[in-house]
Formats: C-alpha cells, sequence, structure tokens
C-alpha cells in the first residue's frame, strides 16, 4: 500500500500522510461525504471532488497490481520469467505496458505464425534474424527446413513461415509498441470521410483531418456515432516510413545476406499486425478520454442543476405540455402535497385556449396559487404564450418559469410514481413532478436516473457503469451537501444519504409512519437495520426540526456535540444563544482563543471546530439559498422581438464543450460561442460558467428560419 499510496501523494499533489490516511479510511467502510465532510483533520481538508479522484486512481493502482503478479505468475509457469522481465513488470505505469510485455507470453488464438511453429520453422527464423554478416543466403539456409512430413515441400514456404514468426515476434516487442504508440500520438492522424453521399448532421466531417493531439473529445464522439450510424468512414493515418525506421532500428543488424528478408518481415509486421493493432488502440484511447471528459461534463452540469435554488412553501401550479393529449395540470400546496389536477387544451384553437385560461384562472384564485412551473417539452411554448395571457387577466400577482421536465416522462411511469401517486393518471404525474422541480429541484430530481436528466452531449455513447458511478456520485454529494429533514424526505431522497440503503431509507420512512415524527436524533438508531457503522455515516446529514436539542437540526455529527458545547462555554455563549441568533461573534472568538487551546479545552481539530462553529451560526441552513435566486418571469418574447445588440438576462441551461445554452425567455436557448463567454483564453466553458448561473447577454443574431440565436456574455460585460 505505501507504494500505492506515494503514487497518489505525487499525482494529486497532497501529504503521503493524509493519502495514508484516506486510503484507510476507505478500507474501513466510510463513504465519500462522510470523510469529506467529518474526517478533515485526517485528509487536510480534500474537497469530495479530490477524495473521489483519488478513490478512484486508487482502484485502479490496486488493479494494476494485481494484474501484474497475474502477468508474472502466468510467465514464472511457463519457466520464462527473467529478472530483467520481472522489473520491467514491476515499473510499468499503465495496463497496456503491463499487457505489451505478457503478449509475446500469452495464449494466442491460432495464427500464421503458430502453424510456423508447429513446421519447426522458428530455428530458422532465429538464424535469419542473427543476420550473420558472411553467412549464406536465406534460400539455402531455408532449404535445411524442407520436411514433406511437417508440410515444408520448398525453401520458398521455409522463408514464408520463418518471415510469419518474425513478423509476430516483432509485433510482440514492447519497447516497438511503445515507441509507435508514442509516435502515433505525436504525429498521427483522425481522418473521416463521407460512407454515402447524402447529407446528414455528420456533413461537418465528410472531409475531416486533425492531428491525434488536437482532436477535440466531442469531434470523437460525433465520429464514432456518424461511423456507427453509417455516415463516415473513420481511420487514422500515420507516417509508414517514420514508422518503420523504428522497428528498422530495432531489428536490422548491419550489411547481411538476410537483410532484406529481415526488412520485409518488419514491413509485413508492421502492415499486417502492428498499424491495424495501434490504430484500434489510438481509436479506443481517444475514445476513452472523450468519454472521461464527457462524463465529467454531465456531472458539472448536473452538480448545479441539482443545486438550483428551490422555491420553496409557495403554492405551484405544474403544466405539463402537450398537442394532441392536452396540457395535464397539477396544483401543488407548499409542501408538494397534490391540491388539484387538470387536463386543458390551449392548442385546440382559440376557444378552447380561452376555456382552458378559465380553468386555471380558477384554480389560482382557490388554490391561492403564486408561481406556475412550465415543462420545457412539446407545446411548451404555446403553453408558455397562455400563462402570459392568463397571469394578465389574474392580475399580474403570478410568476412562471420554464422547467426542465427532462425525465419526468420516465419518473411518471416508474414503480415509484406509481406507489407515490396511485390515484392519478401517468401523464397528471408529470405534471406533478414539474411543480416540485420548482419548488426544490434536488429533491424531485434524485427520483429520476440522472442519465435521463439530459444534461451534457452523448449520454447513449457513454461506458454505462462509469456514466452512472459518477452520476450517481454527484447527487449523493448534493444531497450530503444539503442534507435532508428526515421527517419530511421521501425514500428516493433518503436512499442518497451517506450510509443508507434503498432497505434502510424505507425502513426510515415505515418507523416515522409508525411512531410519529423523529424527535431527537439518537432515535435513528431505533430504526430497524441501521446499526452502529451506518448511524455514523449518516447522522451529521440527516436533520430533525422537531428536536429539541438544536444540534440535532445541524449538520454537527453527534461525535462532535460534546466539542460543540465546550466550544460554545470557552466563547462565552451558550445554546440557548445559538437558538436565540446570538453568537455572530463566534468564529471571531475562536480565532482570537487560538488552536493549541481550542484543541486542547474541545478533543477536536480546529478544521472540525470551524465547522462546527459555522453551523451553529445558521442552525438548519440550506447553502443553496446562497446562490442567485431563479429566474421567475411575467411575460414572453419571441423570435421576431429579438434584435442584435439588445441584451438580456437569462439562465445558463446546458455547458458543453463548445460553449453554452442560456435560457433568455424566448423558448429557443441561444448559443454563447465558447469565444463569446470572456476576454481570456478558456480550454473550457466550465472554467467560469455552470448549470442556472444567471448571466447577462448580447444578442449577435438571429435565424429565424432554423431558430439559432447566437449571444456573447464578453460583450455585455463591454457595454456595462
Amino acid at each position: 500500500m505505501e507504494q500505492i499510496a506515494q503514487v497518489l501523494a505525487q499525482e494529486l499533489g497532497q501529504s503521503l500522510t493524509h493519502v495514508e490516511h484516506v486510503i484507510a479510511l476507505l478500507d474501513e467502510g466510510n463513504t465519500i461525504p462522510f470523510i469529506a465532510r467529518y474526517r478533515k483533520e485526517q485528509h487536510g481538508a480534500m474537497d469530495d471532488s479530490t477524495l473521489r479522484t483519488l478513490s478512484d486512481r486508487l482502484t485502479y493502482l490496486r488493479n494494476l497490481q494485481q494484474r501484474k503478479e497475474e502477468v508474472k505468475k502466468s510467465i514464472a509457469g511457463q519457466g520464462k520469467l527473467t529478472e530483467e522481465l520481472a522489473a520491467a513488470i514491476d515499473e510499468a505505469k499503465i495496463l497496456t505496458e503491463v499487457e505489451d510485455l505478457y503478449r509475446p507470453y500469452k495464449q494466442k488464438r491460432r495464427t500464421r505464425a503458430t502453424a510456423a511453429r508447429e513446421k519447426g520453422l522458428e530455428p530458422l527464423a532465429v538464424k535469419l534474424f542473427l543476420q550473420v554478416k558472411h553467412g549464406p543466403e536465406p534460400l539455402e539456409l531455408a532449404k535445411e527446413f524442407v520436411n514433406e512430413e511437417l508440410g515444408v515441400s520448398t525453401p520458398e514456404e521455409a522463408l514464408k513461415g520463418a518471415s510469419d514468426i518474425l513478423a509476430e515476434s516483432i509485433s510482440d516487442d514492447a519497447d516497438i509498441r511503445k515507441s509507435l504508440r508514442a509516435l502515433a500520438q505525436k504525429k498521427g492522424v483522425l481522418t473521416a470521410k463521407a460512407a454515402k453521399e447524402e447529407d446528414s448532421v455528420y456533413a461537418l466531417y465528410y472531409e475531416f483531418r486533425r492531428e491525434i493531439g488536437r482532436v477535440q473529445g466531442h469531434q470523437v464522439l460525433a465520429l464514432n456515432r456518424g461511423e456507427k450510424e453509417g455516415f463516415l468512414k473513420v481511420s487514422v493515418e500515420l507516417d509508414r516510413e517514420l514508422a518503420l525506421r523504428i522497428l528498422f532500428n530495432h531489428a536490422l543488424h548491419g550489411t547481411s545476406p538476410s537483410e532484406q528478408f529481415v526488412r520485409a518481415a518488419c514491413e509485413d509486421s508492421f502492415d499486417r499486425l502492428i498499424f491495424p493493432s495501434v490504430e484500434r488502440e489510438m481509436r479506443a484511447a481517444l475514445t476513452e478520454l472523450a468519454c472521461e471528459g464527457a462524463i465529467h461534463n454531465f456531472g458539472l452540469n448536473l452538480r448545479p442543476l441539482l443545486m438550483q435554488p428551490p422555491v420553496r412553501g409557495k403554492v405551484t401550479m405544474g403544466l405539463d405540455p402537450g398537442y394532441r393529449n392536452g396540457c395535464k395540470v397539477a396544483v401543488v400546496d407548499g409542501t408538494g402535497k397534490v391540491l388539484d389536477t387538470a387536463v386543458v387544451y390551449p392548442t385546440f384553437g382559440e376557444k378552447r385556449k380561452q376555456e382552458a385560461i378559465r380553468i386555471l384562472g380558477d384554480l389560482i384564485r382557490k388554490d391561492g396559487v403564486e408561481h406556475i412551473a412550465i415543462g420545457n417539452g412539446t407545446a411548451s411554448r404555446e403553453t408558455e404564450q397562455m400563462a402570459v395571457e392568463l397571469i394578465h387577466q389574474v392580475g399580474g400577482t403570478v410568476s412562471y418559469m420554464i422547467v426542465n421536465e427532462a425525465g419526468a416522462s420516465v419518473y411518471s411511469a416508474s414503480k415509484l410514481a406509481a406507489e407515490e401517486f396511485p390515484q392519478f393518471d401517468v401523464n397528471l404525474r408529470s405534471a406533478v413532478s414539474i411543480a416540485r422541480r420548482l419548488q426544490d429541484p434536488l429533491a424531485e430530481l434524485v427520483k429520476i436516473d440522472p442519465k435521463a436528466i439530459g444534461v451534457g452531449q452523448y449520454q447513449h455513447d457513454m461506458p454505462q457503469a462509469r456514466l452512472d458511478e459518477t452520476l450517481d456520485g454527484v447527487v449523493e454529494d448534493c444531497v450530503n451537501g444539503v442534507g435532508v429533514d428526515i421527517n419530511t424526505a421521501s425514500a428516493s431522497l433518503l436512499k442518497r444519504v451517506s450510509g443508507l440503503t434503498s432497505a434502510t431509507a424505507k425502513n426510515i420512512v415505515t418507523y416515522r409512519e409508525e411512531n410519529g415524527p423523529f424527535t431527537a436524533r439518537k432515535q435513528i438508531l431505533k430504526v430497524p437495520k441501521l446499526g452502529p457503522k451506518a448511524y455514523q455515516q449518516c447522522a451529521g446529514f440527516l436533520r430533525v426540526p422537531e428536536s429539541k436539542l438544536v444540534l440535532d437540526r445541524t449538520a454537527v455529527h453527534p461525535e462532535s456535540y460534546a466539542a460543540a458545547e465546550q466550544l460554545l462555554t470557552l466563547c462565552g455563549y451558550t445554546m440557548e444563544d445559538v437558538s436565540e441568533g446570538k453568537i455572530s461573534e463566534l468564529p471571531k472568538r475562536l480565532e482570537q482563543v487560538g488552536a493549541e487551546k481550542a484543541e486542547a479545552v474541545c478533543g477536536a481539530g480546529m478544521l472540525t471546530l470551524r465547522d462546527v462553529a459555522k453551523e451553529l451560526l445558521k442552525p438548519g441552513r440550506d447553502p443553496r439559498d446562497e446562490l442567485p435566486a431563479p429566474i421567475l418571469r411575467t411575460d414572453v418574447l419571441e423570435l421576431k422581438d429579438l434584435k442584435q445588440g439588445m441584451e438580456l438576462t437569462g439562465t445558463v441551461r446546458n455547458v458543453i464543450d463548445f460553449g453554452v445554452f442560456v435560457d433568455i425567455g424566448v423558448h429557443q436557448d441561444g448559443l454563447v460561442h465558447i469565444s463569446e463567454i470572456s476576454e481570456r483564453y478558456l480550454k473550457h466553458p466550465s472554467e467560469v460558467l455552470s448549470v442556472g448561473d444567471v448571466v447577462k447577454v448580447v444578442v449577435l443574431g438571429v435565424d429565424e428560419k432554423k431558430k439559432r440565436i447566437s449571444l456573447s456574455i464578453k460583450q455585455a460585460s463591454k457595454q456595462k
């Protein structure tokens, strides 16, 4: 473990001691959120993202070490493991290098070289490869190996078999493969051309050429999809002369009668065996890198989407737009409880639209609706226009927001939705989900498979297990970062809490249904099948608002309750002061006391004590409240209303490799190209922008026919 810890410390720029502590904590079964929040002294305040990277790399390095041992054992079993080979395997940094070293000793499927060896031609290949300066001509040498019984009828057949053996041996050489791989990465070119003569979304790639080192991830994924759908032929080009020079430098030992024979074997090895393999490896490596980049991008987009500030405590009307089946309507109260449902038909002509406005107006007045959440799917534009007319008719006391409805239909048809709303039609369930997404995006979106939320590019082209792992990690970090009210949270939300499973989450819900609301954190230990370890992992993330003990309403972990009380006493405060909000000077007084004395008196590290002080300042605080509030509108713009140079306020809806899409209230999101985001050079838009950010933009251009809007953020900043 020590060697792996050293590698991780170097890669992550962290101290060896901190890395060793994290490895030990992970091996003990602690979750990333728990380690990140409650073991800061042990890991030096690494964030959850760094901890997840460490965990991923730890798994990779351990698997690499295991594979090294398996390879050495296999080669040793053949009696061919030398000290030099064992050392080379031990020094390999990546799995590819280990497999390259193992290649000559790996059991292969039957090849031309295998058949040649069975005919006794390996000694001939060895003699030819030695390239004796004054030795016999290859044809003369081959006469010794003519053997009718073994199927070698002529010297030419013997030479052909020897060439096959040499070609495979050269192909199996780890140094050659490593050098050619490096050459391909440095000098290789990824190309694409049209596979059929017809226009398509891949027309941009019909004459594509780009150095492998400069290919963008989104280009790789587009090329892969275009090839899969039959529109593109994709290949890797490599300078053959440069590549062959590497083989010749390795295989040729000077002028000899067999020089040309070995040279020809090198060319055959490259053309038939090595280059096709290197091309596959380059394509696979580019795809893996592109997928990792895209998956990282999904995570970047998903996090702020989940962490959008809630519009809580307001009666909300959810509208799920549609043409044929009408617009589904659900009104929910401030806690998300369904008050009313309906179906209206605003797209069935003016008469039906006015009828819809009347019905919705009656519901607004009856239930005291303050906000309308409109799904952004089919017929959203018409529904938005109807909603604006509705708002004007009811006196402008209501505002609306377009809500991302991705995954709502998946949820509404799920077993979970059927259990939650057995009395409602599938379509009405999606309207409820849309309303609740405005009230508390996180609580509602955790019910949906993260892939169905629809942020990023090429979700379905990703390695699904890796995508699930990454997105689940983002959801877990968001849920635990916010904290969960144990008395109102659904089982879907609870199961995302550190240390809880689907079973224990359901047991919590069952327990409170049978015994009433939780009134203390320690009561969690009474939940069936929720043992001490699970309690340790989850307790700090579960809030108990009904508890008389103020600490139960905060993110302070029960193991730090004594430290919290000592801290208050040390700084001249009481628990009553906390409840009454009279401890604004607590962080300042803690720093005045100093780390040495505070740690000695409280029995906790300074990092923990600072976190405790922060929590006590605002018991039950929601970190999402500190983010910019979502934009609620009362009017709508048309595409034709947009003019070049117009400045608008919008919300970032998606962050991709080449820019961001911004909702400016025109139904159609506008694109801010990466070159129009900032004056400084950006490698990726995520360096400065996230989903949910509220930004000022300037309209650069509008293509009404193609429904495309070009925007600029940097020009808006210039106009200030």
